[in-house]
């Protein structure tokens, strides 16, 4: 093999993702409304990019600043190309959001006032508001010359006001007056509590708004008597979030995930978003909380654009907004059927969130009422809040099933909703585990143990994503039901592993990580390369959120070195470098961002003609593959390894949405060939659905018979 192999650095790539969804938002084909979601999302992204990555990087930048990744970075220069590429996306986003976004969305009714455009009539509007239902709320706090005297939440937006003293008053006591030659600055929270979008009179039946902080900057002279404002900035932090569990607290494993809640509430700052001020401020505010100018972002518009989310839902703007595309009941699985019966002859796929995430739902709820259910086992990551899914848990351990419940306490940011979820559960008397030292369980995975008439029967239930009714309807995620034995016995032996003592099990149809998920995808592509030539070459094509770890890499390269064509679909993070000559010119990456968010993980190899599909929890990288509890499963079942591969096919073929990753690391829009027609891929899988829905209504129509009174008496 090539011993100058070559790979994109981790950071940078991610990055890309966030770009590639901010050209998605700028495309003339998206509507609005879904252009602003776009842009949310990049801010979003961005927020916990920083938060966790950034403050990594930082901290490594200076512990270890000669250290290389991968790339061959070192941490500090991968720190400063990461401040420069970040900065100048940011800066593209704000320019798009104020140059092209919001002048549309005013034409179309939805104005945006800011401070500087507030007529006579506004103010007149503004200003009893603000009394009445604004300055009550807000507390002024001062800016300390010492830093570590200055806290500022996390994430929430400020106004800092610049203020000059209007004469000295000797009345007031000496700790409350600013010292000479300071510059006496305080910081105001906007309140969570009020709404970030205030509406304004109509004008001429144009919808008019302006934001909560606008009127804070505009009024916040009151709540400073006795000083003018000089200047004033809106301004917000991200602080850092990457703090570890003590992982050899087994006693009070609770606790010790809360201290690590806590340890957030004051963390340092990581970087600054500040909108468009003077030096003068954004400089006393960065000293004040000992930030410099290369992790202080200036934005020109709207510092904090999560209050525009107010506008996604509004009423009377549906030409905004994508058209709604239906979900559809799964053919086999619905509240008519017996799922028991329909799991012993077939295992049925479901595709979210093109299909209704109802079945998994049904099935735990028939679980807990069915007398015949002696046990439920699961793995919970993330899910919902007032989860369904926990309510028929609780329903089934009151009701004496003995349920079993794998709680991963550090899913991180869901950490403490995970926990309220433990307590509940463990009232109602479910057993629930915590987790296992060192290791994340990312794996989903439920199985339902019932006693039948023949026996002892098991049902299960896997899936790429988690077991969460909300992100159900916006993420791309596949879910295998079935009663097969080659899934069942082996689910039995995986939850006896992670929830007791017990030695590396011989699972004989799943691969596990650390165990041998990692070791079976290896072989799995070095038996591809022995069955590849130049007359009849190989084919692997995969789907996954990341692509970063090096050994699964290096295979990829040496399959294209051996006449195997692989085709790669990896949403986020890839490290492959594709298109070198003598190193990956047989391999191809596309990136798809479109309406849903791509989430599922699927690995289909050719293998002479004897082809062969797995789904899996995991993403191929080093955390999923060394250091998580995930899952690998074949597809056994001919009609759904068929769904799957023609799955695949379609999302290959997509030339709307798919970009192209390119051998410098950057990505391109995937043009459509001459004389091909357009393809997108979420939108053809969805039209797939609607035809096999119709069909099946059509089929299942029942036709009424008129018959006479004298015939039915």
């Amino acid at each position: 093999m090539n011993k100058t192999l070559s790979y994109l650095n981790r950071e940078l790539s991610w990055i890309e993702f966030n770009n590639r969804v901010l050209l998605e938002a700028q495309k003339e084909s998206v509507p609005l409304l879904e252009k602003l979601k776009f842009l949310l999302i990049v801010s979003s992204n961005f927020d916990e990019f920083f938060k966790v990555r950034l403050a990594e990087l930082k901290k490594n930048a200076v512990s270890k600043p000669e250290e290389k990744d991968i790339s061959g970075l070192t941490n500090k220069e991968q720190l400063a190309k990461v401040s420069e590429r970040t900065k100048t996306i940011i800066a593209n986003q704000y320019s798009y959001l104020n140059k092209e976004l919001m002048p549309q969305l005013a034409e179309k009714g939805l104005a945006h006032i800011s401070q500087a455009n507030y007529s006579p009539e506004d103010i007149s509007f503004l200003s009893p508001f603000f009394q009445d239902n604004i300055f009550p709320i807000l507390t002024p706090v001062r800016l300390e010359e010492k830093s570590e005297t200055n806290h500022i939440s996390n994430q929430k937006l400020n106004v800092a006001f610049l203020l000059k003293s209007q004469a000295e008053n000797s009345s007031m006591p000496e700790a409350l007056r600013h010292k000479e030659g300071e510059l006496p600055i305080a910081t105001v929270q906007i309140p969570l509590s009020l709404p970030r979008i205030i509406w304004l009179p109509e004008d001429r039946g144009k919808k008019r708004f302006t934001l909560l902080e606008n009127l804070i900057a505009n009024f916040g002279t009151r709540l400073f008597p006795g000083y003018d404002v000089e200047e004033t900035a809106f301004f917000r932090l991200v602080n850092d979030a990457a703090f570890s569990v003590d992982e050899q607290r087994d006693f009070d494993f609770i606790q010790a995930m809360e201290e690590v809640l806590e340890k957030r509430l004051s963390s340092l700052p990581v970087c600054m978003h500040f909108e468009d001020a003077s030096k003068t401020i954004i400089q006393a505010v960065s000293k004040k909380l000992s930030l410099t100018d290369e992790y202080s972002y200036e934005v020109s518009g709207i510092a904090d654009i999560s209050a525009l989310s107010g506008l996604l839902d509004l009423e009377g703007f549906a030409e905004l907004k994508n058209a709604e595309w239906k979900i559809f009941p799964n053919r086999y699985l619905n509240l008519k059927t017996n799922v028991w019966d329909v799991l012993k002859e077939r295992d049925v796929l479901l595709n979210l969130p093109y299909e209704k995430f109802d079945p998994v739902v049904d099935l735990i709820n028939q679980a807990s009422k069915d007398a015949h259910v002696l046990a439920i086992k699961m793995t919970l990551y993330r899910t919902n809040s007032q989860s369904r899914i926990i309510q028929a848990l609780e329903r089934a351990a009151r009701n004496g099933k003995q349920v079993s419940v794998f709680v991963e306490l550090k899913a991180r940011f869901d950490e403490k909703q995970n926990i309220e979820w433990v307590t509940r559960l463990e009232q109602a008397g479910v057993v629930v585990i915590y987790g296992i030292v060192h290791i994340k369980v990312h794996a989903k995975l439920l199985l339902i143990i019932r006693k039948e008439y023949e026996g002892i029967k098991r049902y299960a239930h896997f899936s790429t994503g988690n077991y969460n009714e909300s992100t159900a309807k916006l993420y791309s995620d596949l879910c295998l039901f079935t009663s097969k034995d080659e899934y069942t016995q082996d689910a039995t032996l995986f939850f006896n592993t992670i929830s007791g003592y017990s030695s590396i099990p011989t699972l004989k149809h799943l691969y596990m990580a650390p165990v041998n998920l990692k070791e079976k995808l290896l072989s799995l592509i070095e038996r591809e390369i022995r069955c590849s030539n130049k007359l009849t070459p190989g084919l692997i094509m995969a789907k996954m959120n990341s692509l970063s770890d090096k050994d699964i890499i290096n295979a990829l390269y040496k399959a294209s070195q051996n006449n195997v064509n692989v085709l790669l679909n990896v949403r986020g993070i890839c490290l492959l470098v594709p298109g070198v000559k003598g190193q990956s010119e047989n391999i191809s990456v596309i990136s798809i961002i479109d309406r849903f968010l791509e989430h599922s993980r699927m690995y289909y190899f050719q293998n002479s003609g004897e082809e062969e599909i797995y789904l899996s929890s995991a993403d191929c990288m080093p955390r999923n593959l060394e250091r998580r509890i995930e899952l690998l499963f074949p597809i056994i079942d001919e009609e759904v390894f068929q769904n799957l591969k023609d799955l695949l096919l379609i999302y290959f073929s997509d030339n709307q949405k798919a970009f192209l990753l390119q051998s410098d690391g950057s990505w391109k829009q995937r043009n459509r060939e001459k004389g091909e027609e357009k393809i997108r891929a979420q939108k053809l899988i969805h039209e797939s659905f609607k035809k096999k829905n119709e069909t099946l209504y059509n089929n299942a129509r029942e036709f009424t018979v008129r018959r006479s009174q004298a015939a039915e008496t």
